[in-house]
Parts: C-alpha cells; sequence; structure tokens
C-alpha cells in the first residue's frame, strides 16, 4: 500500500486495542507506551551526559499523570511545574525539593507559599514578583532564578510568538535589577531560565538560544558580582507530527552547543550547570488516541465520525495543527484505492475535526473499528475540556514486554461532571 500507517508503523494490533478498551471502558481512550518513554528519557539523557549535572526536570503540563511522573522520577527526571495543581502532583509522586522547578506567571500567592513549602527552586517570570513573594510568601531561600525575555534578540516560532510580544519573562535591563535585589536579600546560589520556542524542529535554534544565555550570564556576573550555577534552557524541542517531518537530532543540539560552552567557559572556575524541561519530545510520540469509527457522511465531502471530539484533543482544532491518524497494525488491506476524508468529532463546533481533507485508504474504513491518532502523549488529555458536557477520557499505560495493560485514569462520568452543581441537592445524581 502506498499510505505509510504511521511515518513507521503501528506498535500494537487491533487485539491490543480490544483488551485496552475493556479496561478503559470503551473509547475514546488514550494508551500511553511506558517502554518507549523510558527508553526515549535514557537516550535524552545520555545525548548530554558531558553537562555534569544534567538534568531534565519534566514538563508536568504536558502530561499531568502521577504514573507517568512516577516512571519519570524512576528515570532520574525533576519535575517543571506551573501552578499549585502540579506541584501536588509533584509531591504525590515524592518529587520534592530541588527537584521542583516552579516557573509560572502571573502566579497566586497560594501557589508561591506551596512552592515555597515544598523546597522547589523559585524561577520569577517578573521583577515584581520577588517583592511580592517576600512581603506575602517569605524567606525566597538560598537559590534565585529569573526568567529572561531575550525580544529582539532572539526570533520566536509559531506556538509562543516573538518574544516582545509574549507574556513571558523579563526585559535584559530588569534582569540586572533583579539579581541585584537577590544578591541584596541574601540569596547565595543563582539560576537564569528562558523559552522562547514551541515544537521547534530545527537543532541550531537550541543552540542559538543556549549562546544567548551564557552569553547573558557572563554578563550579569560580571556586573552584579553574582556566580551562577545553571542556565535552564527551557523546553521546545518539537517531535514530528507529519511523517514528513525529520526527528529532532539531539546529538546535533549537544555537540553545537558544547562548542559554545567549551568556547565561553574554558577559564570558568565553577562549573556552569545547564538543566532543561523538556515534555512534548519525552512523552508525545508514544502517547495515542484511540477512538472508534461511528458514522461515515457524504455530501460536498466525505466524512468519518467518530466518538472522540476536540473535547478530548483540542490540538488540531486550536493551532491547525496535523496529527497523524491511521487503523491499527493488524488492519489488512487488499488494495491501494485511496480517498480524501475529514474526520470529525461530535462537538457542535465545525473546528471539531482531528483531520481535514486528508488522504486514507477507503478499504480501512471498511475493515477497521478504529482509528489511532498518532503523537498524543503530550498537551493532549491535559488540554481536554467539557463543553457540550463531553466527558473526559480514560488514560491507559501499556507495558509491550510484558502485554501488561493499567488503568491510570478512569474515564470521566456523568455524575463526575454533575457533583459541582449546587442545583436542589443532588437532584443530578438521581437522574444518569
Amino acid at each position: 500500500m502506498s499510505l505509510k500507517q504511521k511515518k513507521d508503523e503501528i506498535p500494537f494490533s487491533e487485539n491490543h486495542i480490544l483488551e485496552a478498551s475493556k479496561i478503559a471502558g470503551g473509547t475514546p481512550f488514550y494508551l500511553y507506551d511506558e517502554i518507549e518513554i523510558r527508553k526515549n528519557v535514557r537516550e535524552f539523557k545520555k545525548a548530554f551526559s558531558w553537562i555534569p549535572n544534567f538534568k531534565e526536570y519534566y514538563a508536568v503540563k504536558a502530561c499531568p499523570n502521577p504514573y507517568i511522573l512516577k516512571i519519570l522520577k524512576e528515570e532520574g527526571c525533576g519535575m517543571d511545574c506551573s501552578s499549585l495543581g502540579e506541584l501536588v502532583l509533584s509531591e504525590a509522586v515524592e518529587i520534592v525539593g530541588e527537584n521542583i522547578m516552579f516557573t509560572s506567571n502571573n502566579t497566586p500567592v497560594e501557589d508561591f507559599k506551596k512552592a515555597q513549602k515544598l523546597g522547589a527552586i523559585i524561577n520569577f517570570d517578573d521583577i515584581k514578583h520577588i517583592d511580592f513573594f517576600q512581603k506575602q510568601v517569605g524567606n525566597i531561600g538560598f537559590i534565585g532564578c529569573c526568567r529572561y525575555n531575550p525580544g529582539d534578540a532572539k526570533k520566536g516560532n509559531p506556538i509562543i510568538g516573538n518574544p516582545k510580544d509574549a507574556k513571558y519573562g523579563m526585559t535584559k535591563e530588569q534582569l540586572f535589577k533583579a539579581y541585584k535585589i537577590l544578591k541584596k536579600s541574601g540569596v547565595t546560589r543563582f539560576g537564569i531560565h528562558t523559552m522562547v520556542a514551541s515544537n521547534e524542529l530545527d537543532p541550531m535554534y537550541f543552540v542559538e538560544t543556549a549562546k544567548i544565555l551564557f552569553e547573558t550570564v557572563i554578563e550579569i556576573e560580571e556586573k552584579v558580582g553574582i556566580t551562577f550555577e545553571f542556565v535552564n534552557l527551557g523546553g521546545g524541542i518539537g517531535i514530528p507530527y507529519k511523517p514528513e517531518d525529520k526527528k529532532v537530532d539531539l546529538n546535533i543540539i549537544s555537540s553545537e552547543m558544547k562548542k559554545v560552552y567549551d568556547q565561553l567557559f574554558k577559564d570558568r572556575k565553577n562549573p556552569l550547570n545547564i538543566v532543561m524541561e523538556m515534555g512534548r519530545m519525552i512523552t508525545g510520540p508514544y502517547g495515542y488516541l484511540i477512538t472508534a469509527i461511528k458514522h461515515k457522511k457524504h455530501t460536498y465531502k466525505n466524512y468519518i465520525g467518530v466518538d472522540a471530539s476536540m473535547a478530548d484533543l483540542m490540538r488540531p482544532g486550536m493551532y491547525d495543527t496535523y496529527h497523524h491518524i491511521s487503523f491499527p497494525q493488524s488492519t489488512q488491506y487488499v488494495d491501494e484505492q485511496e480517498g480524501i476524508f475529514d474526520i470529525t468529532g461530535s462537538l457542535c463546533e465545525n473546528n471539531d475535526k482531528f483531520a481535514i481533507d486528508r488522504k486514507l485508504p477507503y478499504i480501512g474504513f471498511k475493515i477497521s473499528r478504529f482509528l489511532i491518532i498518532h503523537d498524543a502523549g503530550a498537551h493532549s488529555h491535559a488540554m481536554g475540556f467539557n463543553y457540550n458536557a463531553k466527558l473526559r477520557p480514560a488514560e491507559i499505560l501499556w507495558n509491550s514486554e510484558i502485554n501488561d495493560f493499567k488503568l491510570i485514569r478512569r474515564k470521566q462520568t456523568l455524575t463526575d461532571y454533575f457533583e459541582t452543581l449546587n442545583f436542589e441537592g443532588s437532584i443530578f445524581q438521581n437522574l444518569v
């Protein structure tokens, strides 16, 4: 057949889906490949092993499930948190202290208080937050970190946009003032952070960002009289959503970054550590949204209606992004005839589509009961919602080595959905 199933091939069959579906309580549901996630983290850490204390702080927002976080903790990751709930999730899997990087913006005081209680590294997004923290929360502690927005010094990318227009971080002028304030407050250990791209596939983009941050470190150290302990290069490494996309070569980023590092810090007495906070590239390729085909419609176009919707995976509708769609591994094809289809959910919104004018084999829709939506292991279930009173799907963790399926989040029920309504007691309890 001329159409590739997945940018390579599907790791599981329709029998796997049927087995997982029983545990999930039916489709739609998310399926995560534990073994591949573990392999991926190890490859990532290996690529940057020249950095003495390199650490990956997984972006909890990407896939905030404690089972996933526990796996990553076992692989040596810390957690990048940006909210009270994410801090609680990290605490639940016993990730505390400097294994948490708290990077938030427009931060509520209760979030700051929880971060301080857990001993997290506080990464200040706004210079005014330093004074706010001291007055409302208390002592900052020994580590002070600030988020840098390089403005015109760095070109952004489509998802985050140009840095100058972004709500994140401080200007360079504010950075100098912020570190003087932190130093005066008794802070003795310092870090700096930036993140100016999301889902970027050009490896040199990250090398250029590192160079900007390294040079900024040198300048601040000279003018403020402090020594930086680490730079946090943020996240942003993309994944190949489209079949023609190339996976980012981590070894290129690493080797080119080392050249810049060695050039700028060859005479440095204290080694400057590098940390990152990847989310998408760690779990994104190893999560799948499994959905069942429900209806086929033909008007001016060919439509395939599935039981998942934009409420389950909003990225295609929100960002007009591509997610590869295929049939289970065991689907047999008897010809190569292809058609053009829109793959849709059932929300009362016309952008409730997983694919528009997508080329797929006709025969697949005659044989298979299911569709697989790929690269849904990050910013997918996490971004779901309840519009049209749609219920959130289950999440399943799959260990391919022993073919074990574990329910790590049950699907939402109507009782769950209605229980926060304060309407004549529990009337809805008796209706569902």
